[in-house]
């Protein structure tokens, strides 16, 4: 055989093995990484969204899979600290060799990881965080959100309220970090729209138990609308304070506020306040059918309530799945990007918004809406503004 009909057949293999060489994908399996919390700080969220993302793997597996391929997720924990995420994404790259990365909480570990992730060429989808760099250059063919961040949240819903309840004197409290420096900074240019400023704010420490001094700086203040930038225990320990001292403010937070355990953990104190939402808590008595029946298919097969990273971690899930099979047999990260580009991702059963992305615009959607806690359960209360 001459050399240059060696050396052309050697291109060719080299060539056929780079097409097959798709780093997550193979004749039959796809596989995903996902870094969760699960002994940490939030694990209560962090499992909740593992199970969630769980159910819906073993729904498209029983289907036949993608495209023939099954699904294989892989769930490293991180406890919630960025250094153990690094360690749990080098992981699932170079030894999973995951395709991409899906729901991973948190905005310290994720920013953390993103120098394990996108040198591979690994997409960071829809991750478990409202911070502005998961969607935002650099990288941003890579990424892929879902989650309003917390400054819009607070924009929109602190100005929507006021305006739909004819308040006059909007407060503050927040945590003294990046996520509620986030909400105050929303809240204030939202106000700047409508000619308005907080009357009052103030901030606690991460981590305090006691929000005395807080709630008494806002009633002095005569606040009639106090803005959340508070998560569970927070959001708790601030309402439960106010409510004891016979201060009833409109209280708002964000979606790091709007879960099923501040009522669970608050009781009936928390009856009436309001929180930004992009999805329903789904009960086990839900007025819809469709939630009602996925709930209790979640129930009977992991021993407990869903909650609302349940339903977090199940959607996630759902819209990579609609993504890789818009994608066609040939999956890889442009193929994905395209078919993600190519239409919106419709409302699903828990009343999300629809998802819409482009070349320069890797947020799904810009759009929250205000529920309440009534009688004990969150409810939609506005559509999405």
């Amino acid at each position: 055989m001459k050399l240059h009909s060696v050396a052309a057949l050697a291109i060719l293999a080299l060539t056929a093995g780079a097409a097959q060489a798709q780093q997550g994908v193979s004749k039959d399996t796809i596989t995903l990484g996902s870094i969760q919390d699960l002994s940490g700080p939030i694990a209560g969220f962090g499992k909740q969204a593992r199970m969630g993302m769980m159910l819906r793997v073993d729904e498209i597996n029983e289907q036949g899979g993608i495209h023939g391929r099954k699904v294989d997720l892989k769930v490293e924990d991180s406890g919630y600290d960025p250094k153990k995420a690094v360690l749990a994404a080098q992981k699932l790259v170079t030894q999973d060799k995951i395709f991409a990365m899906l729901a991973h909480i948190g905005t310290a570990g994720n920013m953390a990881t993103f120098p394990v992730l996108f040198p591979k060429k690994i997409i960071n989808f829809y991750p478990l965080t409202g911070a502005r760099e998961m969607f935002e250059e650099p990288n941003m063919n890579l990424k892929f959100a879902f989650s309003v961040p917390y400054y819009d949240q607070a924009r929109k819903g602190t100005v929507k309220l006021v305006q739909d309840k004819g308040l006059k004197k909007p407060c503050a409290i927040y945590q003294d970090d990046e996520f509620g420096l986030e909400v105050l900074r929303g809240a204030e240019a939202g106000l700047k729209t409508i000619g308005m400023d907080l009357a009052e704010k103030t901030s606690y420490k991460r981590g305090a138990t006691d929000f005395s001094s807080q709630v008494a700086k806002m009633k002095a203040a005569g606040c009639d609308l106090v803005v959340l930038g508070t998560i569970i225990r927070e959001t708790i320990g601030t309402v439960g304070e106010a409510r004891k001292t016979g201060f009833n403010p409109v209280f708002m937070g964000t979606t790091a506020a709007y879960t099923d355990l501040i009522h669970k953990l608050g009781g009936k104190a928390m009856d009436g306040i309001y929180a930004t939402s992009a999805v329903q808590v789904p009960y086990l008595d839900d007025a819809s059918q469709p939630i009602r029946f996925w709930a209790n298919k979640y129930k009977t097969k992991f021993n407990e309530d869903p909650g609302v990273f349940s339903v977090y971690g199940y959607a996630i899930m759902d819209n990579f799945i609609q993504g890789a099979q818009r994608a066609g047999p040939n999956l890889t990260p442009e193929s994905f990007s395209k078919a993600m580009i190519s239409k919106p991702i419709e409302p699903d059963i828990f009343g999300s918004d629809t998802m819409k992305f482009s070349d320069k615009n890797r947020l799904g959607s810009e759009r929250s809406r205000l529920s309440q806690i009534q009688d004990g359960k969150w409810k939609a209360v506005s559509d999405f503004f």
